[in-house]
């Protein structure tokens, strides 16, 4: 297990042009994603999405949290969200993914009413990507990329990724300032390759990236 340094200057990204100029995104793409925070905003006030606070922080807390994995991957056209709830991160991904040819986002969650709030905003956005009302452990998608964000603890989100990984998936796992007591936890129940990364959008904040994993003793 690798722990890579912080870059020496993470961009500083704090409203909706510094998110821009950071993600590199197209004034299409932009207005996607406004029309994207409308409706999260509006679907917010009637099912539990995110916190209501943080929409105040959309581009730094949500927007640039998530638009940091396509950095990652840059190449990586298949990509599975695991417990989408409100299409973190995979929304976003699929709206920056938008006019890639071949790619394609799968939003994982499996709780019917997310899926229905997901759903929607991918018809009215005709994002390149399809929701799938399950669980995620059930599948057997074929993608270059699982992702996940405040999904589970580490060593539940391993089990639910590990179909994916076991096909040739890269993890890439959005995690807080708690990640080294998960990765002791995981540590019991699964053998994995990992490296964590310094997260460009909170200094707490750590993406691990796994890129091997099998079942330990307690799995």
């Amino acid at each position: 297990m690798s722990v890579a340094a912080p870059p020496e200057t993470a961009p500083a990204v704090v409203d909706r042009e510094t998110f821009a100029a950071a993600s590199g995104a197209t004034a299409v793409q932009m207005a996607d994603l406004d029309l994207y925070l409308r409706r999260l905003t509006e679907g917010n006030a009637v099912m539990n999405l995110v916190g209501p606070a943080t929409l105040e922080v959309f581009w730094s807390r949500h927007a640039w949290d998530s638009a940091q994995l396509a950095a990652l991957e840059p190449e990586a056209l298949a990509w599975a969200d695991l417990g989408s709830g409100a299409g973190l991160p995979g929304v976003i991904l699929a709206i920056l993914g938008k006019d890639r040819p071949g790619y394609h986002v799968d939003l994982i969650d499996s709780v019917a009413k997310r899926c229905r709030f997901l759903q929607a905003v991918v018809d009215e956005l005709a994002l390149p990507a399809t929701v799938r009302n399950a669980r995620a452990e059930e599948l057997a998608l074929k993608v270059e990329i699982v992702a996940a964000r405040a999904c589970a603890p580490l060593h539940r989100l391993l089990g639910f990724a590990e179909p994916y990984l076991r096909r040739g998936a890269t993890g890439l796992f959005l995690k807080g300032q708690d990640v080294a007591l998960e990765l002791e936890e995981a540590t019991r129940y699964w053998d994995f390759e990992a490296d964590i990364l310094p997260s460009l959008s909170d200094e707490r904040g750590r993406i691990v990236r796994v890129r091997r994993l099998r079942r330990g003793r307690k799995a």
